[in-house]
């Protein structure tokens, strides 16, 4: 039987080594200098103040450029050092500095690897109080792609819907996000829904839907064992990113779906070409050739790729070199893998198929010695049928006694006791014929001779 290919599945990357720096950095270069503090209405004369959220101090705008020149220099306890001093200081901040400066010591932990600080930090600008909207939905964002990186899937889900309640249209890459979650946590059913969203808004606008994007949904399809919705994925994937990996994929689609001639079409052009080593995928194409009663292609890229030595010479593969050259009807190429198979594993059924090949050749006196090693090796599931091929063996050597003895014991098994007892009639046949020609005349003298002549053409005579 033909074993489907192994699919290459898409996993979300669990550490993220990318955590969308350049949104955090976006995030850092956001904080400036508010343009005035009071600003005078031209209508009634009356101040009015600009909202806190987006004021920001001269003294904190600068304390937070030095923390910044110290980050990006990897520089990181003198740093935190400052951020402490901010935050430790007796200067009233606005909730938009104070944010700010949680926001700048969650970056800080987050290049320190520091993960779980980072988090920590990232919770406390969303706990500020009418921060920008820009400014909470970049930090729920980055929030959840944390939670992606400590494995946290079930905070990821949680924050990720905390950002699409703040949100009034999500944009794709938040639907695929959520979808992405739903699928570390191995629930693919429920992650299809954002998943195939993100991508169908993402087309809707006229791009074309991202690789890995298509690479989740069709891991998800795999794993709810979807094969016809996977296999257009597929086909989409080789339309707009054509790979050989995919051809190939789409070729173990074909075997799960029950059409191999398309598996094989596939993967024999594949293999012709070149885009794929016969290290990987020689054994499956030559059972594909075998299911398909195309023995002689079997055979030949076993043995090209075994000699090679990108296939295994192990029991397995042999066995099914031998079983090839079998098929193709070339005994005699079917032998030296098969001896080897039977010598590597002390298999006795692959020496009873050895004594086949011998009888099929007529090489009587092998098929003999390697049916006799086959039933003294044991756990034959036919031992009836073994002595059947023993005693044939036996018997075009002359052997006929011996031959008898092993047609007796196949006899004893009622499956073989007709075959049996036809052979054990010819042979008593043979033996007698051969005990006749062996028989000695008596001597007899010339006259004697001449004497028996004379009477039998008497004979003859009286008769006429």
């Amino acid at each position: 039987m033909v074993k489907p290919l192994k699919f290459l599945a898409y996993r979300t990357n669990l550490l993220m080594k990318l955590l969308n720096k350049s949104l955090l950095v976006t995030t850092l270069l956001s904080v400036m200098l508010a343009s005035a503090a009071v600003a005078q209405d031209k209508d009634d004369g009356s101040e009015r103040k600009t909202k806190e959220t987006v004021a920001m101090s001269q003294q904190v705008y600068e304390s937070l450029v030095e923390i910044q020149e110290f980050v990006e220099a990897d520089d990181f306890q003198p740093a935190l050092a400052k951020i402490k001093e901010l935050q430790d200081g007796k200067k009233k901040m606005s909730p938009y500095e104070t944010a700010q400066i949680w926001n700048l010591q969650a970056y800080t932990y987050y290049l320190m690897e520091d993960y779980k600080s980072s988090i920590a930090a990232y919770e406390k600008v969303l706990q500020q109080p009418e921060l920008p909207e820009a400014l909470q939905q970049s930090t729920l964002k980055t929030l959840a792609q944390l939670h992606f990186t400590v494995e946290d899937y079930d905070k990821a889900l949680e924050t990720i819907n905390r950002l699409m309640a703040v949100i009034a249209e999500p944009a794709p890459d938040i639907f695929m996000l959520k979808g992405q979650a739903y699928f570390q946590m191995g629930e693919f059913e429920k992650a299809l829904g954002p998943i195939k969203t993100a991508i169908d808004m993402y087309r809707s606008q006229g791009n074309v839907p991202k690789e890995n994007w298509l690479l989740l949904l069709r891991v998800c399809y795999w794993e709810l064992k979807d094969f016809p919705n996977m296999l257009i994925v597929i086909q989409e994937l080789i339309q707009e990113y054509p790979k050989d990996t995919y051809v190939l994929t789409l070729a173990g689609v074909y075997s799960e779906l029950g059409d191999t001639k398309k598996q094989l079409a596939l993967t024999e052009a594949l293999y012709e070409k070149g885009y794929i080593d016969g290290k990987q995928h020689a054994v499956n194409l030559a059972n594909l050739y075998l299911l398909h009663g195309m023995p002689y292609k079997a055979a030949t890229v076993l043995e090209k790729e075994i000699k090679a030595g990108n296939v295994k010479e192990d029991t397995r593969n042999l066995r099914l070199l031998s079983q090839a050259w079998y098929s193709a009807r070339d005994d005699k190429k079917a032998i030296p893998p098969l001896v080897k198979a039977a010598a590597m594993g002390e298999d006795a059924e692959l020496y009873m198929r050895l004594t086949q090949s011998y009888l099929n050749l007529e090489m009587w006196n092998e098929a003999a010695a390697s049916a006799k090693k086959g039933l003294a090796t044991g756990g034959l599931k036919r031992k009836d049928t073994a002595n059947i091929m023993y005693g044939m063996a036996l018997f075009n050597q002359k052997k006929l006694e011996q031959a008898r003895r092993a047609f007796q014991v196949a006899g004893k098994d009622n499956r073989s006791k007709r075959a049996a007892d036809q052979w054990i009639k010819y042979v008593d046949s043979e033996i007698l014929r051969r005990d006749t020609l062996e028989q000695k005349l008596p001597d007899l003298m010339p006259r004697d001779v001449d004497e028996i002549l004379k009477a039998n053409a008497e004979a003859v005579e009286d008769e006429g």
